[in-house]
């Protein structure tokens, strides 16, 4: 399972409008709908996806992925969007992202690849191509686009955009936001800019900000890198405990030698907070159960920390969309 920061999920909320139930969508995704925005605050991959398909049904999503796109800003990307605008050209930015990215999700990874006729600005996102992932994408290279105009000082559209999936029903949405073709049912999922758009210079572009800026994002990243051995010890020690009940984040803190207090803060440096790591763990050892024929729903529900079998159901259809009898037989259907 991969996160995404929890700026995407609200900024996917504010962008569909008053229509939907912000409230809701936000709490479903584990965010308080009163919380202040905190870029650094971590959302699993598969809520976000949830959230933005339920959104769609509720309104029309064509429009929504690049209506979000033009919402992002430099300024919301922390020290990744300061040395974004500090870069001394276009190219530098996009090479600032394909490098440091990592600080923000752990689903997307970025390429810059030559072409004859500029450089593709790829976009690489694995797993199943649902609706939620598919405008996720959409989305993603809107957002380039958007945060490209803020720092390039003529008018800037790139090529050509590509796109994976099919087309919507209209698309004309899509080319009149880039500005250029956009084919979709394409190979890679990028932007195509020019030579002469990656050579224009920033408009606050800075070569000391910007190596100042590096060298910050270099031992962010570095930081990062130490998150998985916390989090499996986390999980480890919340999966061992699920079986007698939900467990409490003072109980998992002691048995891993922190207090409540230190063991809270860390989550909090990496983006992590303790409901969304017992969430994950639940639903993680839940699949993993159910993959095996010899437990039954209620052992299932009794090793995962639920009280019933109907709460399992429950809770199983809110995280993938399908019951666990459904679930377990596309698993092991040949």
């Amino acid at each position: 399972m991969g996160y995404v920061t929890s700026l995407f999920v609200r900024k996917m909320v504010a962008a569909a409008g008053s229509t939907v139930d912000a409230a809701s969508l936000l709490t479903q995704a584990g965010l308080g709908p009163d919380d202040p925005w905190d870029p650094k605050l971590m959302v699993p991959d598969t809520r976000y996806y949830d959230l933005i398909e339920a959104i769609s049904t509720q309104i029309d999503a064509t429009e929504l992925p690049l209506t979000v796109g033009a919402t992002m800003r430099c300024d919301d990307y922390g020290a990744l969007g300061l040395a974004w605008k500090a870069a001394p050209t276009l190219h530098g930015s996009l090479s600032r992202v394909e490098r440091y990215a990592r600080l923000w999700t752990s689903v997307v990874e970025y390429e810059l690849r030559d072409d004859p006729r500029g450089v593709l600005f790829i976009l690489h996102r694995e797993g199943p191509r649902r609706l939620g992932m598919r405008l996720s994408n959409e989305a993603t290279l809107a957002s380039g686009v958007s945060l490209a105009r803020q720092v390039c000082p003529v008018p800037f559209a790139p090529l050509e955009v590509r796109i994976k999936h099919a087309a919507p029903a209209n698309t004309v949405y899509h080319e009149n936001y880039f500005g250029c073709p956009v084919r979709f049912d394409a190979d890679l999922d990028a932007l195509l800019v020019s030579h002469d758009a990656l050579a224009q210079p920033n408009i606050l572009g800075d070569e000391g900000i910007s190596r100042y800026l590096v060298s910050h994002l270099d031992r962010e990243l570095s930081e990062v890198a130490t998150e998985p051995a916390l989090m499996v010890e986390a999980k480890d020690a919340i999966a061992q405990a699920l079986s007698e009940g939900t467990p409490k984040m003072a109980d998992i803190a002691r048995s891993l030698g922190y207090s409540a207090r230190s063991f809270h803060r860390r989550l909090s440096e990496h983006g992590l907070s303790f409901q969304t790591l017992a969430e994950d763990t639940r639903r993680e050892l839940a699949e993993g159960l159910l993959r095996d024929e010899r437990h039954s729903l209620a052992e299932i529900a009794f090793l995962t920390g639920f009280a019933e079998q109907s709460s399992v159901t429950r809770a199983f259809k809110r995280w993938v969309g399908k019951t666990p009898a459904s679930y377990r037989k596309d698993r092991l259907t040949p």
